[in-house]
């Protein structure tokens, strides 16, 4: 098929105390599974790093030209797959794997404070957990001023808001790998389809004041 849609799917290498980092593990099964005969994955794993975040999504971008850009991260703290909202310009103060962060703290200097991805997370997490496979869904507007969500606001700027950012907890809490993937998959589907359908909302900057 000629007009395949293209996704590109990307998680994070270990840092921290996660030697290993559920969400390659998790995008590298939903790449075994695949979304479809319609769909053209790609994956990537992307490093815990702000410099090479910079570097690398704009070549993500401009290489793949994807109509959908998936970013997964663990979050020590979920106990859902959450769906990220918003990404946030500011408050970038831990160091990286490099024990680097932004002198300025922030993604872009003079960006809007919030952007929000095109897809409206609430339908998706209604229609993923509707559909019954055995994994919770939740919606999330803090991705939590790390490389997750530098990652996610670095990719709306780029992609006009055409990118979405997925938070699935630590390996076994509770969650399988093989839960993961199938998760992963269940929700890019839906998100695909709501791309397709009238569903998107203008990219929009939220005006909440953000901390």
């Amino acid at each position: 098929m000629a007009n395949k849609k293209k996704v590109l799917v990307t998680g994070f290498e270990p840092f921290g105390e996660h030697a290993v980092n559920s969400s390659w593990v998790a995008v590298q099964e939903l790449e075994r599974l695949g979304l479809g005969e319609a769909v053209e994955l790609h994956v990537c794993e992307v490093p815990v790093e702000y410099q090479a975040v910079q570097s690398l999504l704009p070549s993500l971008w401009k290489e793949h030209q994807p109509q959908l850009m998936v970013h997964v991260g663990v979050s020590g703290f979920a106990t859902t797959v959450t769906l990220e909202q918003c990404g946030h310009n500011k408050g970038y103060k831990r160091l990286d794997n490099c024990s680097f962060r932004p002198a300025s703290q922030c993604c872009k200097e003079n960006g809007p404070d919030c952007i929000k991805s095109v897809l409206d997370m609430e339908t998706v997490c209604k229609r993923v957990n509707d559909s019954d496979i055995g994994i919770s869904v939740s919606v999330s507007e803090d991705a939590g001023r790390y490389l997750c969500d530098y990652t996610y606001y670095t990719s709306l700027f780029l992609g006009n808001g055409r990118a979405t950012f997925i938070h699935v907890p630590p390996l076994g809490k509770p969650y399988s790998s093989q839960d993961l993937g199938r998760g992963l998959q269940a929700i890019v589907q839906e998100m695909l389809k709501l791309l397709e359908g009238d569903h998107t909302k203008d990219n929009e900057h939220c005006n909440l004041e953000h901390q």
